[in-house]
């Protein structure tokens, strides 16, 4: 209770004055209740000895205190309580994160549990939700490179997304420059203080029309910065060689090749970061270290409004009034 008046403040001062009538109103009332009485003539006073008030006599009073107090909360409501304006200071790590993630037919192979696909998926997913501050974006990349979502607040729509997205929505290949310029087009006009380019991988850029390092060049000349990730184990791995007319692929041990250098040149020129990925494990502490280094905080000031807070005194002085209206009427009619 007490909070709450500390955090109120009224528009209408001067009707405080209003309060003045109340020693009045009471003196008013003593005054009369002393003057105006019944007269009842005796012979002795004997017979009422030892007679105490009944409970209905000692309440009595109670009506007026009633209308009294509804009285002063009538007050309060024509002073307007309205809530206390001010600036708050508020910390917030908000970033613009989008995620370029190649979907070629490679990223089915089986050295993560499902496959390199899925594993980044499920990966993701648990990222997003650690992230409730930033607005996170999703690009795709195979032989071409498509923007999946936009950079969103709502992180339901993007998880959904990432839930739909499979190998073969696009033509074969890895085209690791046109998978971060897409990304870099989706996040360089962002007001965001940071912006962040998260992009994984599993091969080497075969496809595009856009070199790797010069999408790094775009990406530095708008203050973005990339983490890259290449997912693979080491040495050979069972992975897709030939997909069957109805659609299934045919697996065969090959082996694991991604350009680490390309990925930790493109990290180093826009202060990133590049991460080898060997299994599930290893992918997910990936990501936990990406959340980790990408938790800066920025102080803002939000402005809170002022907001009417006259509405609980009215329904008190309300219950207040009713209250008094039914002793009056009803329980205490007899003697008032």
């Amino acid at each position: 209770m007490l909070n709450f008046f500390n955090d109120i403040t009224f528009a209408d001062k001067d009707l405080r004055w209003l309060f003045l009538v109340i020693p009045f109103i009471i003196a008013w009332y003593i005054w009369k209740n002393r003057t105006y009485h019944s007269e009842l003539k005796v012979s002795s006073l004997d017979e009422f000895a030892g007679i105490k008030p009944s409970f209905k006599q000692r309440m009595r009073h109670l009506p007026f205190i009633l209308r009294l107090l509804a009285l002063s909360l009538l007050i309060l409501v024509l002073m307007r309580p309205q809530s206390r304006s001010s600036w708050k200071d508020v910390k917030t790590e908000g970033i613009d994160i989008v995620m370029s993630l190649d979907i070629s037919s490679s990223m089915l192979a089986r050295d993560f549990k499902p496959d390199r696909l899925e594993a980044a998926k499920s990966v993701a997913d648990d990222f997003i939700d650690s992230r409730p501050n930033d607005r996170i974006g999703l690009v795709i990349f195979a032989a071409e490179s498509f923007t999946q979502c936009p950079l969103t607040s709502d992180h339901a729509v993007i998880k959904n997304l990432f839930s739909g997205i499979h190998t073969g929505m696009m033509t074969d290949g890895t085209a690791i420059g046109n998978g971060l310029a897409t990304a870099v087009s989706r996040v360089k006009d962002s007001k965001a203080k940071s912006k962040v380019i998260i992009l994984l991988t599993d091969g080497v850029n075969n496809r595009g029309s856009v070199a790797p390092m010069t999408a790094a060049e775009i990406a530095k000349a708008f203050g973005v910065r990339v983490y890259t990730i290449g997912v693979g184990t080491i040495g050979k791995a069972l992975s897709p060689v030939a997909l069957y007319p109805n659609g299934q692929y045919e697996y065969g041990y090959v082996d694991v090749e991604i350009d680490e250098k390309t990925l930790t040149d493109i990290a180093d020129m826009t202060g990133g970061k590049y991460f080898r990925a060997t299994d599930n494990k290893r992918l997910r502490d990936v990501y936990k270290e990406i959340d980790r280094l990408e938790k800066t905080i920025f102080e803002e000031k939000n402005f809170t409004n002022k907001a009417e807070r006259f509405l609980p005194f009215a329904i008190a002085a309300a219950i207040l009034l009713l209250l008094e209206f039914l002793l009056r009427n009803y329980y205490l009619r007899g003697i008032l």
